[in-house]
């Protein structure tokens, strides 16, 4: 066991420095907060090590922190309120459930939490574990730095400093356990002034490297940026920075510079209940640029709750069904902006609710509805009703629009279009929509254009305009590969160099479908992630208000359009356009294969729902059964001198080389420990050899040694000298067996 003096104060400090390097850049690259509780729990845990508590004591502190912790980030309840921890085991049972299902991506963060503290916690006990027992920590110091430099390399992460700082504490660390391996070896007995001198140089050694290499010329890379996939410092979910890169799935605020591949994401965004699936709003955009869409403006309107939302609803001249929806937002969710259908009439019983008041905010230029406190303090929203019409078109309505007056705001708002952008647009536009007279004709046209042009969704393999390129360009001539910014931009450019007034809408489609309502049948659930997250395109018609369209290869909208018989035929025919949404398959072979793996994580949840209430039916069985294993156990352990070392001349039955003795005289010395020849500090091998021998009458541990320490001492041994060494070897462990 290593002394608690001030050189084996440093080693766990200089331990906790590099395991720190790992936390460093979570803080950075993730969306985790309170880092500094996972510092701290580094810091007690070393510390606790440090001075060698028992196991008993570390374990409690350990969890009582770990559970304090969760329930300070996750619970109102206070920590000694029983009622938050047995909702957290519940959770943590559930989360079981879900790991054997491989369902990941719905993990709680309380569970998410938990597993990041054991992780911390076991890390703290290998550091520790290869302290004292091994004096080595190489392996860990190489990982630390293939870590950091590959995380500068593929992230926005700069590891400029963390390199420095890992290879002094590094280096200091294996340098001092160097020593203490060979003051061990020789069992020597050393002072402070010797322990100067060896560390004084190294510390010398290290300042050397560290100003050398800080002060030195660099190399500029040979390469250029290897990765923009993971380079880019974009995440779409942040909805924060610019530039076009890799983005996580999700809605986001920033649409300015559009393009590049995306990672998929499963977590929940929230879930509700109602008759039928609905594409969710969050907001539109009015100005397209060459690379992306922003608002143009800003005009907010502050209203209160049950009141009608001031944004453009359906015209009155549009029959509408009204309906609504029931929304819990999950936790993961941050944004202060209200999700919600097209047709918004009211918003009710929102939750959290300000006991002075609560009021939302729409900016009508936008659509965006924000929610606040009585102190205009944002607000997430975790739970709310949303009151709605769906409006059920005629199709000879919406195809009176032929032209409008081009000299109004709005008209001129909904068809500007940035300078320089490249005429062959506008004329595929005309060429596909040649032989059409209407609006409504044209914008079905466009849509119908994607799905039958060699058009692919692709969530990887896309392009990011370059500096002279055009999004919508790019897309239409060169790539034709791409997702649903691409096609909906797309969509919306080519109309407006028609002269139709569009704008883009970003949101969500309708999810998943999760159950029918047990209150009401003719409601059910959905469950909406980040891989829901949408956009697509509203066309204005006069007398009609917007309409959506989805020109999204894969996708379909909800909207209602009575399509009347041709004249003549005196029959009307009603068709509900379209079938319920559904994610873009890239091949539909590939469906069997989703709808199998589905079934079996299905099945090993129900397995472990059944496992569940087998363990509750039989509790009282499994405590006697864990009783009685416990018994046999600390049977087996109290006689493993009986056993144990028959195993030990197994495994050593067939071994051939001479260079086993190493390792054999360390396993003897342990056994002959266990037995209760203890080996006296500072006692020389060669003295203890010789008390051996006296105990058992013999010369064997004697002649033993000289073998060990010829081989330790000049790393060579005769040829054949392992089955003479084997041989005394094994009759010492045997003389051991109680």
């Amino acid at each position: 066991m290593m002394k608690r003096d001030f050189s084996s104060f440093l080693l766990y400090g200089l331990s906790f420095l590099l395991l720190w390097e790992w936390l460093r850049p979570i803080e950075k690259l993730t969306n985790t907060d309170n880092i500094e509780t996972f510092i701290a729990f580094m810091l007690i845990t070393f510390v606790m090590s440090y001075f060698h508590l028992k196991g008993i004591w570390k374990g409690s502190i350990k969890l009582v922190f770990i559970l304090f912790s969760i329930n300070r980030f996750y619970y109102e309840q206070g920590f000694f309120h029983l009622k938050w921890l047995k909702s957290f085991l519940l959770d943590v049972a559930d989360n079981i459930g879900m790991l054997t299902g491989r369902q990941w991506n719905d993990l709680s963060n309380e569970f998410r939490t938990l597993l990041f503290f054991i992780l911390l916690w076991l890390m703290v006990y290998l550091i520790d574990y290869w302290l004292l027992n091994r004096k080595q920590i190489f392996i860990f110091f190489f990982m630390t730095l293939i870590y950091i430099t590959v995380l500068d390399t593929f992230t926005p992460y700069s590891a400029k400093a963390a390199i420095v700082r890992t290879v002094a504490a590094g280096f200091a660390v294996m340098g001092m356990l160097t020593f203490y391996r060979i003051i061990q070896k020789e069992n020597v007995t050393v002072d402070s002034s010797f322990i100067r001198k060896w560390m004084v140089p190294l510390a010398g050694m290290l300042a050397v490297s560290v100003v050398a290499g800080m002060a030195a010329p660099k190399a500029a890379p040979i390469w250029p940026d290897p990765v923009p996939y993971l380079t880019a410092n974009n995440n779409k979910a942040d909805g924060e920075g610019s530039g076009a890169g890799p983005h996580r799935i999700g809605y986001g605020t920033n649409d300015g510079a559009l393009g590049g591949p995306f990672i998929s994401d499963n977590n929940p965004v929230f879930k509700y209940e109602a008759s039928g699936k609905s594409y969710w709003k969050m907001e539109t955009k009015d100005t397209y640029t060459g690379k992306g869409w922003f608002a143009s403006g800003s005009s907010p309107i502050s209203y209160l709750k049950e009141e009608l939302v001031p944004v453009y609803s359906i015209p009155d001249s549009v029959e509408t069904i009204k309906e609504s929806a029931s929304v819990n937002v999950h936790n993961n969710y941050r944004y202060h902006f209200i999700m919600y259908p097209a047709g918004i009439q009211k918003i009710t019983d929102i939750q959290p609710t300000d006991p002075n008041g609560n009021r939302f905010m729409v900016d009508t230029t936008n659509e965006r509805i924000s929610y606040y406190d009585e102190e205009l303090e944002p607000v997430v929203p975790r739970h709310f009703t949303v009151d709605f019409v769906r409006p059920k078109y005629k199709v000879q309505d919406l195809q009176r629009t032929t032209s409008v007056d081009p000299s109004t705001f709005f008209y001129q708002k909904y068809t500007h279009l940035p300078e320089g952008l490249p005429q062959r647009i506008r004329e595929l536009a005309e060429e596909i929509t040649a032989e059409k007279s209407n609006w409504f004709d044209k914008a079905k046209a466009v849509e119908s254009y994607f799905s039958n042009s060699g058009f692919t969704y692709d969530q990887k393999n896309v392009a990011v305009p370059g500096t002279n390129d055009d999004y919508v360009d790019q897309f239409l001539f060169d790539t034709k590969r791409g997702y649903c910014d691409n096609f909906s931009t797309s969509m919306a450019v080519m109309l407006r160099t028609l002269g139709i007034p569009t704008r883009w809408v970003k949101g969500y489609t309708g999810g998943d479908f999760l159950e029918y309502s047990k209150d009401n049948t003719s409601k059910q659930y959905y469950e909406v992630t980040n891989n829901n997250a949408h956009s697509w395109v509203e066309v204005f018609f006069p007398n009609q208000g917007w309409v959506p369209f989805e020109p999204t290869k894969g996708f379909t909208n909800e909207i209602l359009i009575n399509y009347e018989a041709t004249e003549g035929s005196g029959t009307t025919n009603q068709q509900t356009i379209p079938p319920p949404v559904k994610k873009p398959q890239k091949d539909e072979l590939e469906e069997p294969k989703s709808v199998e793996k589905q079934d079996k994580s299905f099945d090993l949840k129900a397995i472990w729902e059944r496992a569940k209430l087998t363990a509750e039916n039989n509790w009282k069985k499994a405590v006697l059964i864990l009783i009685i294993l416990t018994v046999i156990a600390a049977v087996v352990y109290r006689i493993r001198g009986k056993w144990l070392p028959y195993g030990v001349l197994l495994v050593y039955k067939f071994k051939k080389k001479d260079e086993s003795i190493a390792a054999a005289y360390m396993v003897l010395l342990n056994q002959l420990e266990r037995y209760g020849i203890k080996r006296k500090e500072n006692q020389t091998l060669r003295n203890y050899a010789r008390y051996v021998d006296t105990f058992f009458s013999t010369r064997e541990m004697t002649r033993l040694t000289h073998f060990y320490e010829q081989y330790t001492y000049h790393q060579n041994l005769p040829k054949g000298t392992w089955k003479e060494s084997h041989e005394l070897w094994e009759n010492l462990i045997k003389k051991t067996i109680a």
